[in-house]
Formats: C-alpha cells, structure tokens, sequence
C-alpha cells in the first residue's frame, strides 16, 4: 500500500516510520504550503493541528487528484467538530475519509522523535460516518494492525470526546496543577514511582492543549467537576477531622479501581 502523511510532527512522523517498518511505501509531507500530488496513494493521513483539518481535506478534495478508491484518516485528538465540517463527504464514493485517533504519544513532540514503535500495543480509535462501507472500515483497521496497534475502537464523535476528556485531557489538567506545586523542586530523595507517573504528562505544549482544552470544554468540564467534587469530599474530611467519612472516600476508591482490574485493560 501507498501511504502519504500530512504533517511532520511526532505522531505523523512515526506513523510514516511505522508504514515503512511494516513494509508499505510512505511518504511524508509538510502541512502547511499548497496540497501536495496524492494521486498515487491509498491512504492518506491528515496529521496537522485539529482546527486545520476540516481546511487541508477540503482542499484535499477540490484538488480532485485523490485515486479511485482512496481512503482519507485524520488523527486529531477530538472528534465531533471536525466529523461535524466533514460529514458532506460522508456519501462521497470515490474516496473515503474515516476520522481516527491513535491513544499514543511522548512527552517530546516534533518528527526529530517520531518512533517506529510508538503503537505498539496501542488503541485507535475510529468515529466513521454511518455511510461509511464496512470494506473500508476493513482495510483501515488492517492497515493500523500492522502499524503496530493492538486494538481497534469504533465509536461516534461524542463518546469518543467525552472519554477523551476522562482519560486523557483530565489527566493533562491535573499534572499541570500538580508540577507547579512549590515542593515539587525538592522532591529528589523523597519522591518515586507515584511522583514520576503524576508528573509525566505535566508540561503540555500550552498552544495545542489550549486549543484541544477549549475545543472539548463542554465534554471536559463536567468531568472535572466530579473530580473537583471527589477532591473536596476528601478535603472537607480531613479539615472536619472526620475519619470515617475520609475511609469511605478511600474504599469507594478501592472499589472502583477493582472494577477497573476486572476488566483486564491493557492500556
């Protein structure tokens, strides 16, 4: 298979590296300037910052050169919007674009880190158009099988981003408010495996996760007041010097993260 990436950040860049690994032909494209000649490729990746997605496949498709049969992916971290501008090529039949979200990344973006292996093992999640053909769902989830990912997840838009908003922008949110506590500057001798998984992803590069932050607010917002809720309930034990209520807090913990055990996720 032909497989052409627009976008030479991280995650365009290991997806040409993970093409070529698997043994396809691949090659990658900057996503600014004119669209380059796609005639020749299957598959096309759109690997730019989410708000220029609905732009470039708009000027991918008045280009006109796609081939017969030519699938179009973008890899944004978010979905309803750019399904939403997209959906009046949800019954084109000539090409196809699927919207996709690969569940991987580093803490040090640009193509200069782009990895072969950065999914092994990993999710992607897909949010088709209903009219999408189950043919091309088909070959999409056999070409990211052999990128190197380990599950494929259907889904609509709006799931996808309020699970987003728990698993991943959350997560992003609290470890920026985590790191910027004074002590943390000396924490060396008094700090280890929990302190290194809390501060992992706690420097997210401000432009993007403001856009990604804002552009999924109304699906992150409730999530992060139940965690502000939670927050305050043990806040609230603690300073009422109320020991029962903080043990309950604790076991409703335990009970949920073995609920999370049972289902034997590998992330």
């Amino acid at each position: 298979m032909n497989v052409a990436v627009i976008g030479r950040g991280l995650i365009g860049g290991s997806i040409e590296k993970a093409a070529l690994r698997a043994g396809h032909a691949a090659s990658v494209f900057r996503g600014r300037g004119p669209v380059p000649d796609l005639g020749a490729f299957d598959l096309v990746f759109v690997a730019v910052p989410p708000e220029a997605i609905p732009a470039l496949v708009d000027a991918i498709a008045e280009k006109g050169n796609l081939k017969d049969g030519a699938i179009v992916v973008d890899i944004a971290g978010i979905k309803r919007p750019i399904c939403a501008a997209l959906a009046k090529y949800a019954k084109e039949t000539r090409w196809h674009f699927v919207a996709g979200h690969p569940m991987a990344g580093k803490e040090k973006v640009g193509y200069e880190n782009a990895v072969p292996n950065l999914f092994d093992g990993a999710s992607m999640s897909l949010t088709p158009f209903p009219e999408t053909p189950q043919t091309v769902l088909a070959t999409v989830d056999a070409v990211f099988r052999a990128l190197g990912f380990g599950r494929i997840v259907i889904t609509d838009p709006a799931h996808h981003d309020e699970m987003i908003a728990f698993t991943s922008q959350l997560c992003h949110l609290i470890s920026s408010a985590y790191v910027r506590e004074p002590l943390s500057v000396s924490h060396a001798g008094y700090s280890a495996g929990s302190f290194r998984d809390m501060v992992r992803v706690g420097a997210p590069e401000p432009d993007t996760w403001t856009q990604l932050f804002f552009d999924n607010r109304d699906a992150l917002l409730p999530v992060l007041d139940r965690y502000l809720a939670r927050l305050r309930d043990f806040r609230e034990a603690l300073a009422d010097d109320d020991r029962a209520r903080l043990h309950r807090a604790l076991e409703t913990g335990v009970v949920a993260k073995a609920k999370i055990d049972e289902e034997n996720i590998t992330l």
